[in-house]
């Protein structure tokens, strides 16, 4: 249906004359007769009829103009749900209970006018595409490599890794470990996937330090793994230093800090540098931006994407 001919209907209606109408259209009387005649043919029922008044609504006429009304209001909310500033930012936090979610959660305290849609999608792949088609406005991400043209980065959180374990284990009563003194115990993390820029990480954090991270098993989610954990006195698993998660107190988990250097995993924000969202630049001024310390390693890639 031309909405442009129900927007003409409804002036007329309000109006109760098509040469007035016409003026608060800005359109001339013709213009007017013809939207009039084509809705009315589109509908297979006369709206209007002309009296030495002005034009009168005929009874199929009253029973379209309430809905030819909130046609307009319809219109109009469209238009206001995606007008600059007005629609929700979309941004992608990769896990909830992971590091990024946190630092939107920060943002929105910051921010709390700023409304937000938080997806989560499996990896930079899957978020690189989001945005590239306009489904989200950015995401936290590990930059693996050369982004696409129009894609930008900027490193805003480098997360120190722990080791976690049970209290059986020989590291247990640890404060802090080497990544060295991790060479002969064994790291398991089945959620590690061939291809995603987490085990890209892993991958090159375990030729660094000689580590071995074991991959073997299904994954079901991390409150199996710590259920593994705990039980054992030989397996230990990696997370990051802001990672959420609880554990019945009888399990006895050891979150262990790493240092000599610190392994960090480095989260960057990803947007497209075309999207206009004013909410993105908020986002971004918020986050600012992160550097290693000198006590901590990440891998060259992280050092060397295009940010």
């Amino acid at each position: 249906m031309d909405l442009d001919a129900v927007r003409t209907f409804v002036a007329v209606a309000n109006a109760g004359q098509f040469q007035q109408a016409a003026a608060d259209l800005s359109i001339t009387q013709q213009a007017v007769s013809k939207r009039i005649a084509a809705l009315e043919k589109d509908l297979g029922v006369r709206l209007f009829t002309r009296t030495a008044r002005g034009a009168q609504l005929t009874i199929d006429g009253q029973a379209f103009h309430p809905h030819a009304r909130e046609l307009l209001h319809a219109e109009e909310r469209a238009a206001a749900s995606v007008r600059l500033g007005r629609r929700a930012l979309r941004v992608d936090v990769i896990g909830r209970r992971l590091a990024p979610a946190g630092l939107l959660r920060g943002f929105h305290g910051a921010h709390p006018d700023i409304d937000l849609d938080v997806v989560t999608l499996f990896d930079a792949d899957a978020a690189i595409g989001a945005l590239q088609s306009g489904m989200i406005d950015a995401s936290f991400r590990a930059v693996t490599r050369r982004l696409p043209d129009g894609i930008e980065a900027a490193l805003v959180f480098n997360e120190s890794l722990q080791l976690v374990t049970g209290p059986d284990h020989e590291l247990a009563s640890a404060h802090a470990v080497t990544p060295a003194q991790l060479a002969e115990h064994r790291i398991w993390m089945p959620g590690i996937v061939s291809g995603t820029e987490w085990a890209t990480f892993y991958d090159d954090l375990a030729a660094e330090f000689g580590l071995t991270i074991e991959t073997t098993g299904p994954n079901f989610g991390i409150d199996p793994l710590l259920d593994t954990i705990a039980d054992s006195s030989r397996l230990a698993t990696f997370v990051g230093e802001q990672t959420r998660f609880a554990w019945p107190a009888d399990y006895g988990l050891r979150r262990i800090a790493l240092h000599k250097p610190t392994p960090a995993y480095p989260h960057c924000l990803i947007w497209r540098a075309d999207n206009p969202h004013p909410a993105l630049a908020a986002l971004r001024d918020h986050l600012g931006s992160a550097r290693p310390g000198p006590e901590t390693w990440t891998p060259n890639w992280a050092h060397s994407s295009r940010q």
